[in-house]
């Protein structure tokens, strides 16, 4: 009980770290593994599925095998319960970024307010990977709402999740994979099948967390009811199986539409429109996009820290 105390703790302070400092400007963890993992790409890279799965075992396996070789090392140093709890709280910080997601998407929602197009188009590309030049305001704000429903489960509920059930490791593997994802995962020619592994192994660690994330939308939205039809009626038309149920949750709960023709590097796709009668989405909704995030977020660590204290003491 002593360490799911010690995990409780922790988890609550690093979130609680990450609300009021956010990501750290300098030196940032993720972006260290992220360049360590470029490396390792160019090293192994061929166009095969399975040497892209080597790419995510060496990657994906070493961040894991790092946090449990801190979380030992921590307890052997420091076996009572400070140590640990220091150890959750600074994991946590490092790979939770709820306020970098709100601080991105408030400055392109205040550019998109005093009508500076431009701006919003530069600042888009930190939140997402569409091509800013095709979209005009409205679709810009479509973009960062539909961002900031994603990236709520992908960098914050889904990490709350996988930390309490594998503690430190859990929160450093489950943002290894994601990043992962984000790097190589996506469909390019040169990519298709190195990244085929990284992509599907997401699908699967991003599965809890991201029904737990629309479970949550459901409960902080301002239209429960709305967000429970757009999830029942569209989360399974979306292509990705984890975004779908977060962004049909989210348009619901907001009562928004979610959804349409995007552009992706040069590449024009048509996504199935969620929660279909809803209005379209205005600027004002970024703001409530971000306080719904905000919520979701502190439920999640409620959840999870009650999850894991109540299934050790059950002997789950």
């Amino acid at each position: 009980m002593g360490a799911d105390r010690s995990y409780a703790y922790g988890a609550a302070a690093g979130l609680l770290g990450d609300l009021l400092l956010g990501d750290p400007r300098r030196r940032h963890p993720v972006a260290a593994f992220g360049r360590a993992a470029g490396r390792v790409e160019r090293a192994l890279w061929h166009d095969h599925r399975g040497w892209g799965a080597l790419h995510t075992l060496v990657c994906a396996g070493g961040a894991t095998a790092l946090g449990a070789v801190a979380a030992r090392a921590v307890r052997a140093v420091s076996p009572g319960f400070s140590g640990s709890a220091a150890l959750t709280a600074a994991a946590t910080w490092a790979v939770v970024g709820g306020t970098s997601l709100a601080r991105e998407a408030r400055t392109v929602g205040r550019a998109l307010e005093r009508d500076d197009l431009a701006a919003a188009r530069d600042r888009l590309p930190h939140l997402c990977g569409r091509d800013p030049q095709a979209l005009d305001a409205d679709a810009i704000a479509r973009a960062v709402v539909e961002s900031v429903a994603e990236n709520t489960s992908d960098a914050v509920v889904g990490a709350l999740v996988w930390g309490a059930v594998a503690g430190v490791p859990g929160l450093l593997g489950f943002r290894a994979v994601n990043t992962l994802d984000a790097m190589v995962g996506h469909k390019s020619p040169r990519l298709r099948r190195f990244g085929w592994a990284s992509a599907r192994l997401d699908d699967v660690a991003g599965w809890p967390g991201a029904r737990l994330t629309a479970v949550l939308a459901v409960l902080a939205g301002d239209d429960p009811r709305g967000a429970v039809r757009a999830w029942r009626a569209d989360a399974h038309r979306h292509p990705s199986p984890n975004a779908g149920p977060v962004e049909a949750s989210f348009a619901g709960a907001l009562g928004v539409r979610l959804g349409g023709a995007l552009s992706y590097g040069g590449r024009v796709e048509h996504r199935p429109v969620l929660n279909g009668t809803g209005r379209p989405v205005q600027v004002t909704d970024i703001e409530r996009a971000v306080r719904l995030s905000r919520r979701v977020g502190m439920l999640a660590l409620g959840v999870t820290v009650a999850g894991r204290l109540i299934g050790r003491g059950r002997g789950w």
